[in-house]
């Protein structure tokens, strides 16, 4: 008995460093946002500003304010625009790669490089090149001649195009890499008999390595899913943080709201209809999972 109890308590002393940090950095302010939800409370009024109003801040995000539905509206067009995109040319491109060509260790660095780059960087490389009199309308110019070439930073219907090519191309890396993985672990049995079949390549992809690597598919668009409704940087950096352009994501609104008004209630609020939306799509795609993915 007394081994077990020394046992327990060494395997305790272990996990308390982790489970310290997990209490103060995740755990703490998880349940102090969810009372600040319920509350009217500015920063700089301290504690005794702190005022319960119950679901007012729920109330008011979703009748009287515009630019929560705005941010709301181009979260889901930043996920249904690049999750699609990152997913398929990162299968396409690991197919490549896989395959028997020259190179394939520098091939794998170079679309693994912009998932490890700062989106800092990423995002001052993507405002340059979309900039009225960046390379992308200088393109359009010289080599298409097209006359009224697009203000891409500023025009309130184009000003995502930028930040949605800079989401797809620094995520292509990670789900290449996976995918590459996936693509090893499909056996090659499969392929000679489909081969002796008579099947062309085409039909050896569709029916032989999507369906195999279907559950790293479902891995990836849940991953690229939430990736893709906590997008920040990219929008903070191309477009000014969204405000001008109508570019603004819910995570950009939390932050304006938190550290720039101080509306930490508030901000805590729209913090959490932000949790409730991706927990709600990772379901819907959990409950869909056993029509597409094969086990």
């Amino acid at each position: 008995m007394k081994n077990k109890t020394k046992l327990t308590m060494t395997g305790y002393v272990f996990l308390a460093p982790a489970l310290i940090i997990f209490i103060i950095f995740v755990l703490i302010p998880v349940i102090t946002s969810i009372i600040l939800a319920f509350t009217k409370w500015n920063f700089f009024s301290g504690v005794q500003g702190l005022k319960f109003i119950g679901l007012r801040n729920f109330k008011k995000l979703f009748t009287s304010d515009r630019s929560f539905m705005t941010a709301l509206i181009n979260t889901i067009v930043y996920a249904v625009a690049t999750v699609p995109a990152t997913v398929f040319f990162a299968l396409i491109f690991a197919h490549i790669v896989n395959g028997r060509v020259y190179f394939q260790r520098f091939f794998r660095l170079a679309f693994f490089v912009p998932y490890i780059s700062n989106l800092v960087a990423l995002g001052a490389v993507f405002k340059f090149l979309f900039r009225s009199d960046g390379p992308i309308n200088q393109i359009l110019t010289h080599v298409f001649h097209v006359q009224n070439v697009p203000d891409w930073l500023v025009s309130t219907s184009l000003c995502r195009i930028p930040i949605i090519c800079v989401m797809v191309y620094s995520g292509i890396g990670f789900c290449l890499i996976v995918y590459i993985a996936a693509l090893k672990n499909v056996p090659m049995e499969l392929y000679e008999a489909a081969r002796v079949d008579g099947a062309s390549a085409w039909k050896q992809f569709s029916a032989i390595t999507v369906p195999m690597i279907s559950p790293t598919t479902f891995y990836l668009i849940i991953v690229r899913l939430i990736n893709a409704f906590q997008v920040f940087a990219a929008i903070n950096i191309i477009s000014d943080g969204g405000k001008s352009s109508g570019s603004v994501s819910l995570v950009v609104l939390v932050y304006e709201e938190a550290f720039k008004n101080y509306n930490f209630g508030y901000a805590s609020a729209e913090a959490w209809i932000l949790v409730i939306f991706i927990l709600a799509v990772t379901l819907v795609n959990f409950g869909l999972q056993k029509k597409w993915v094969h086990y």
